[in-house]
Order: structure tokens, then C-alpha cells, then sequence
């Protein structure tokens, strides 16, 4: 059974960092592509950032403007996503979702998991 732990979130001001970190279980997350997608109250899930099977390559929303990093641990099978010069437009609840590949719809990764609340206030 595949379980995807996320962690990290918190609440915090802007201009903060935070890094979150998605822990698998049953899955190897060198195996396969893995996300980190975010949703905020009304709004559409949306893709935040993709590393791919060999973890060489990685994909981020244009929003994201270089202040974020995807990266992976595969000796701790862990995903994780520095964010720095956090706004409050990045308030959100944020998913971990792992698939064999990068799928094109953020609706249809195979894993998800329960997802960790950002908060960013002024």
C-alpha cells in the first residue's frame, strides 16, 4: 500500500521560508515521478513542481519564480520543497503525488497524499 506523509507546513510571514517534506512508504520514490501540487480555498489544484524518475530534471509553475526547490532523498525515500520569499499569495494546502510518469492533468496522479497547510500572512 503506498503511503505518501506530508510535513512541514506551518504558519508564517512573508518573506519566510519553509520546507516541506513528503515521506513514501511502499512507493520508491526513484522510481517514478513525483509532484508537489498545491490547492487554496475556491481555487483549482495546481502543479507547483515535478522531478522526474532520474531526479536530474525538474519542472516548476511560472508563479514559483525561482524561489522554490524540488528535490529528493532516495536513501530516506523522502520528497521534499524549500520555498523562500514566501507570500501570501502561497498560502495553500500542498500535496505530494507520485506517479510511473509526470502526468499533463494535476488531476490525475495515481498517489496522493493528506497534504500539509501554508499559511502566510503579511
Amino acid at each position: 500500500q503506498v503511503q505518501l506523509v506530508e510535513s512541514g507546513g506551518g504558519s508564517v510571514q512573508a518573506g519566510q521560508s519553509l520546507r516541506l517534506s513528503c515521506a513514501a512508504s511502499g512507493y520508491t520514490v526513484s522510481n517514478g515521478c513525483m509532484a508537489w501540487l498545491r490547492q487554496a480555498p475556491g481555487t483549482e489544484r495546481e502543479t507547483v513542481a515535478t522531478i522526474d524518475k532520474t531526479g536530474r530534471v525538474a519542472t516548476y509553475a511560472r508563479f514559483v519564480s525561482g524561489r522554490f526547490t524540488i528535490s529528493r532523498d532516495n536513501a530516506e525515500n523522502t520528497l521534499y520543497l524549500q520555498m523562500n520569499s514566501l507570500t501570501p499569495e502561497d498560502t495553500a494546502m500542498y500535496y505530494c503525488a507520485a506517479d510511473r510518469l509526470c502526468p499533463n492533468d494535476p488531476r490525475t496522479w495515481s498517489y496522493w497524499g493528506q497534504g500539509t497547510q501554508v499559511t502566510v500572512s503579511e
